[in-house]
């Protein structure tokens, strides 16, 4: 008696877990499909190109500062027609 209950416990935890391996199989084999890879590396490169978009948007942004901020120290700008001497 004792022994056939071990064996119904064995084989349904074999069950079981096969039940399991399977359903992970499957879910892995659904995820390396072409078209699910393609979806993903899509959406990766979009957010890549993204982040670059807003990085060269800050770094153009930063430069026009830098180079507002060098004009006027060294007096290159445009003069201030209401300065007094100014050239007009």
């Amino acid at each position: 008696m004792k022994r056939l209950f071990w064996t119904a416990v064995g084989v349904g935890l074999g069950a079981a877990s096969g039940i399991a391996a399977a359903r992970k199989l499957r879910q892995a084999q659904d995820a390396l499909t072409p078209s699910s890879m393609a979806g993903a590396f899509a959406g990766a490169v979009g957010n890549l190109g993204e982040a670059i978009k807003d990085f060269a948007a800050e770094v153009r942004e930063g430069m026009s500062e830098r180079e507002h901020d060098l004009t006027d120290a060294l007096g290159l700008g445009d003069p201030d027609p209401d300065e007094p001497g100014a050239a007009r």
